[in-house]
């Protein structure tokens, strides 16, 4: 590798924020010219530069240290765990919620479907108060419409309320996933995100893993109604915590953090020990914010009609639904194979799934961050840049950098899927309890643990491609998966009926076959389109 050239003195001055815009770093090119470099929007128009710079002086995207960032990571996770939690809570109880009300469990798994669907809808609201009035205020209002539905769910007396509260709660607990996005994507640089993200997704799928015991247990010792007293306290106490310690990160409100920050923005702690960055900073006018209308709502949905997006959400979507099928009939296979279980087995029996959820979401992050890190080296060695910030670059694959482990998981997908639905009928059952419940758990994990890989890094290449509409941008993509995951939901237990166990889940598995081409159309197509994209 070529030495770098000096960078020459410059007057420019660095960017700065202006009302959340971002104004256009200089650099030097080799021959000593002054360059303007456009920041990278994946949703912007973009003018072309010379290839060949050697440094763009940038302030970081947020002046929070890495330890600060990482405790703001590990609270908005938090926050955002409710959906797959409210969700996983609850399998355990149907069989207990249908002889409670006097109705089937048929009808009991139709509040599922409720769920998932207005799981998929609620977040696009939310995803655009967030990003046009600021992530605290949609937080907020998320929690307090979770706490009142929980409160009136621990109440429920019939089928039609069970239904239309489930749907309340949905509203309430799903956009918790949009806004927590939206802080990560406020505060982490480029090469931070994907492990942001995976941190996010693994916390939230805490409660995939351990939602069903809770559950298990709660139903077991007080009846299905002490789940929804548990959600409510819960809920309370991560209410409060982000009062008190969660600042206003939307960067037309707050820039890069060094913003003084007034009313609501301003969490309760910062009256007592303000940041030492706003020591010296002058008070800031009253930011001018995107008035909140259908538009601003509408427009994130317009983004499936990229073809990039498209194809990225359209696998991750298919991905979602047949692991929220494996996921949502699990206490019926279970039951219906093991008889004997108890309730209190069945939620165990739910652990693989979330451990395994977890340990994707983790270990993607980590692995994505890496896999970006190699790319941008390469990328600065070919281009013989120095300390430009490769995704202010037109040309740099960002996709290449995130695509790479996505045909691994997806073969591992596909390949478990396959053996899960034999894995219960490899011998007699009630005779081989144990190593067949092992078998097919076993690879519940597998399945769990891949499906949420290939959500992380569609999640990631999202926030990429709008990082500063990337509540919006996540909201679509819940749109996209509930939807259609709510279709899988309803039609996996008379799949089960009709064609048994071993055979529903095969089919399941062709259905992923017939579409895995999608991975490479990205692999191949998704960089073109984006940069065609973006330059019209």
């Amino acid at each position: 590798m070529r030495p770098f050239p000096p960078t020459p003195a410059s007057s420019s001055p660095p960017y700065t924020p202006n009302n959340g815009t971002l104004t256009p770093t200089v650099a030097h090119s080799e021959s000593g010219t002054d360059v303007e470099l456009q920041p990278y929007r994946g949703d912007d128009r973009q003018r072309e530069g010379p290839p060949q710079m050697t440094e763009a002086l940038e302030r970081p995207r947020h002046f929070f240290s890495k330890h600060r960032k990482w405790m703001t990571v590990y609270m908005v996770s938090i926050g955002g765990a409710f959906s797959a939690l409210s969700s996983n809570i609850y399998f355990p109880a149907i069989d207990t919620i249908s002889k409670d009300l006097g109705v089937s469990a048929t009808d009991v798994g139709f509040t599922i479907t409720v769920y998932m669907i207005v799981q998929g809808i609620a977040p696009s609201l939310y995803g655009s108060i967030s990003d046009s009035r600021g992530r605290r205020i949609a937080f907020v209002i998320a929690l307090v419409v979770y706490l009142a539905t929980n409160v009136s769910l621990a109440f429920t007396s019939n089928l039609a309320m069970l239904v239309v509260l489930r749907g309340l709660q949905a509203a309430g607990s799903a956009a918790t996933i949009s806004i927590s996005t939206g802080v990560i994507a406020d505060i982490a640089e480029p090469d931070e995100r994907a492990g942001f993200m995976g941190t996010n997704a693994g916390i939230r799928m805490i409660g995939q893993a351990i939602g069903p015991v809770i559950g298990g247990l709660l139903n077991s010792a007080w009846g299905f109604r002490s789940i929804f007293w548990f959600l409510f306290v819960f809920c309370a106490l991560v209410l409060l915590g982000l009062l008190l310690f969660l600042p206003e990160t939307q960067r037309r409100i707050a820039g890069n953090g060094d913003v003084p920050l007034r009313g609501f923005y301003k969490p309760w702690s910062y009256y007592f020990k303000p940041p030492k960055e706003w020591r010296n900073a002058p008070v800031p006018p009253t930011p001018k914010l995107e008035k909140l209308s259908w538009r601003t709502i509408i427009e994130p949905l317009t983004y499936i009609l990229r073809m990039d997006i498209l194809v990225l959400l359209s696998w991750g979507a298919l991905v979602y639904t047949i692991w929220s099928m494996v996921t949502s009939s699990t206490t019926t296979v279970l039951l219906k194979t093991f008889p004997d279980l108890t309730q209190w087995q069945v939620g165990l029996c739910f652990l693989p799934n979330g451990i395994g959820c977890v340990f994707g979401s983790v270990c993607t992050g980590r692995l994505m961050d890496r896999a970006f890190k190699r790319a941008e080296t390469r990328y600065k060695e070919e281009h013989g840049l120095a300390n430009v910030n490769v995704k202010s670059q037109h040309d740099f694959p960002i996709e290449r950098a995130r695509l790479s482990l996505m045909p691994y998981f997806s073969v591992i997908f596909i390949v478990s899927m396959a053996l899960y639905g034999p894995s219960y009928e490899f011998n007699d059952l009630r005779r081989h309890f144990a190593g067949n419940l092992v078998a097919s758990l076993g690879l519940q994990f597998i399945i769990a643990s891949t499906a949420t890989a290939i959500f992380n890094i569609n999640s990631t290449i999202l926030v990429d491609c709008f990082p500063d509409n990337s509540a919006g941008a996540t909201a679509t993509n819940n749109l996209c998966r509930c939807l259609l995951g709510a279709l899988g939901v309803s039609v996996i237990q008379p799949m089960i009926a009709s064609l048994k166990i071993r055979n529903a889940f095969l089919v399941l598995t062709g259905i992923a076959v017939v579409f895995s081409p999608l991975v490479w159309v990205q692999w191949r197509m998704a960089e073109k389109w984006r940069r065609n994209r973006v330059s019209t």
